[in-house]
């Protein structure tokens, strides 16, 4: 096994984030150009990714033909990672979003390091638990927010608000349909919200959509209620 680097070394062990930085047994990295294809639905899966860089967006098909966005993901975070518990196809279709660092780990690798290095099993289970608060949240979100309030918090969550620098205007380049397919509404009513945002000064438009603090502040001002607005 060859040896760490020195930057790969912290004082108590390995730092993850440079363990997934550099190529290895088992371990690639490879830059995905905008709207490549990662991997489809149904095809064998026997691999975990983790964006160096980028933002990668995972869609499912239906047996009707009915596409649906199920997912973004967003530079520090895993993906495909089903494939350690037992899923043997890909349930999704995952694209870059935009041009993408990515790391791929086989399953082998990826369990021998989980088992041989506690630094980077703790930052992995550090991860596993945040994603698994974040779609606990957006269960919440679905069941009792109106689509005007998921859209908002949506939109903050795509521009990093609550993040160490998510204090300036982030842009987010996803479309309206897809905001719409991953809040569940229709486009016309997302187009009726991002209008009032506008307006009120929390969005502006200038080829992507800029996403400004005060959109946040507002969502923290309301008061969650229950609603049957679709």
């Amino acid at each position: 096994m060859p040896h760490a680097s020195p930057t790969e070394v912290l004082e108590n062990g390995l730092d993850p984030r440079a363990f997934l930085a550099r190529a290895g047994t088992g371990k690639t990295i490879e830059r995905y150009a905008k709207h490549q294809k990662i991997f489809s639905q149904g095809e064998v899966a026997d691999t975990v990714f983790f964006i160096q860089e980028g933002k990668v967006k995972l869609t499912v098909l239906s047996e009707l033909g009915k596409e649906a966005v199920v997912g973004i993901f967003a530079e520090g975070q895993f993906f495909g990672e089903a494939c350690l518990s037992g899923a043997k196809l890909r349930a999704a279709t995952s694209h870059a979003m935009e041009e993408c660092l990515i790391t791929s780990i086989t399953k082998k690798a990826m369990l021998a390091a989980l088992e041989s290095e506690p630094e980077f099993s703790a930052f992995f289970i550090a991860y596993l638990l945040s994603r698994n608060s974040r779609i606990e949240d957006d269960l919440i979100d679905q069941l009792f927010n109106s689509s005007e309030r998921r859209l908002a918090r949506l939109l903050l969550l795509l521009a990093d608000f609550g993040k160490e620098g998510g204090g300036a205007p982030v842009a987010v380049t996803l479309s309206q349909e897809t905001l719409a397919e991953m809040i569940g509404t229709t486009r016309s009513r997302v187009s009726f919200f991002m209008n009032k945002f506008r307006k009120k000064g929390f969005i502006s438009y200038n080829g992507k959509i800029e996403v400004h603090p005060s959109l946040l502040d507002s969502v923290l001002r309301e008061k969650p209620q229950i609603t049957d607005d679709e």
